[in-house]
Order: C-alpha cells, then sequence, then structure tokens
C-alpha cells in the first residue's frame, strides 16, 4: 500500500501536466442535465439510514483509539437489544436501493485508489462519501462504496482531493481489501469537485 501512495506523490507533477493537457472525461453521450444528482444517503435503504442514526448509547462512552473503538470489535459483540443489533447489521449492509439500477447519477466523493497503470494513473478506485473512508479509518457501509474501473485511468494528485462522479449505476458487489463496494460506476466522468 505505500507503494501506491509513493507512486502517487512522484506522479504528482506528471498528473498536473497531463490535467492540463487532457481532459478527464470517460462518459458515453449521456447530457450533462440526464445525470441525477444524488446524495450519499439516498444510495443506503431507509432502514439502515435510520438504523446509523440511532447509535447505542454506550458506543458514546469508548475512547476514541481504543481496542473497542473498530467496526470489529463491535462486530464481534452480541447484543439482546434489537435497535443495538439493527445498528451493527446496517454497518456492514450489502442492501441497495434498486430504483438506481442502470441509472446516470452524479455524485460528489473521494477516490480510494486500488491499482494504478506503470503511467501512475488509477485504474481501479473507490468512490467513498468522506475522505480517509477506508484508510485512515474503517470502511463505510458497502451500500455507501462504489466501485469504479477505467482502462484509461484518473489523474489523482492528493487523496484529500474531492472529485463529482458522473456514470451509469449498476448493483454490484465488489470486495477488496480496502473494504466491500455494493454498487459500480460505469462509463464514467470525473470532474474536480467545485461546490
Amino acid at each position: 500500500m505505500m507503494d501506491l501512495f509513493l507512486r502517487a506523490r512522484i506522479g504528482i507533477f506528471v498528473a498536473i501536466a497531463g490535467m492540463l493537457f487532457y481532459p478527464t472525461t470517460y462518459a458515453e453521450d449521456i447530457e450533462a442535465s440526464d445525470y441525477q444528482e444524488v446524495e450519499w444517503t439516498q444510495l443506503m435503504p431507509e432502514e439502515d439510514l435510520a438504523a446509523l442514526l440511532n447509535p447505542p448509547d454506550y458506543l458514546a462512552a469508548i475512547e476514541d483509539g481504543s481496542q473497542e473503538d473498530s467496526v470489529e470489535a463491535f462486530g464481534n459483540q452480541e447484543f439482546d437489544n434489537e435497535a443495538t443489533n439493527r445498528f451493527q447489521q446496517a454497518l456492514t449492509s450489502t442492501q441497495v436501493v434498486k430504483t438506481f439500477e442502470n441509472k446516470p447519477i452524479r455524485i460528489p466523493g473521494f477516490i480510494v485508489p486500488l491499482e494504478s497503470s506503470e503511467s501512475q494513473m488509477v485504474t481501479e478506485f473507490f468512490i467513498v462519501p468522506y475522505f480517509g473512508a477506508c484508510i485512515h479509518m474503517p470502511p463505510p457501509p458497502p451500500n455507501q462504496i462504489i466501485y469504479v474501473s477505467i482502462e484509461q485511468g484518473v489523474e489523482l494528485e492528493s487523496l484529500y482531493d474531492p472529485f463529482w462522479f458522473e456514470g451509469t449505476l449498476a448493483i454490484d458487489t465488489t470486495e477488496n481489501a480496502m473494504g466491500t463496494a455494493a454498487y459500480r460506476l460505469d462509463h464514467v466522468n470525473v470532474k474536480p469537485y467545485e461546490g
């Protein structure tokens, strides 16, 4: 993993030069007005969202960075409380919103690199709703991760950079050491995020 980050840093100059001369657009002939702008919570079934918005009270007492402060530690416990069990299930839920199947969407997010080419282009990645997901903190639920594979790759200057992603959403589970995605985005157009 460090090798990927080192190569990303070395490729910054190449990436900046490439952005000046080559627009980052890969989408098929879909008009900009055809994309439905989607918020991340819309990709989560209502029952999962409700469970995550109602965390167990004792979680607030867990010290940040402690052994108890992990999804794995929480997931290995058994609870008698139905709300806590539902919260626990929602953290790893692969349930999706089927109405988004094959819909052209536009969504903001961050790139978690999975594979890159020899020319330092990120060719496979997860789109996640917040910086550091899967890298500096536990991954979001699978229904909050979108998998992308782009043969020509995307230039990534920094993991901190947000982007707009446009493409056709598919329901497809992809597992990787970094996390599990319940969605896939095809015919992808990547643009720098502008509020």
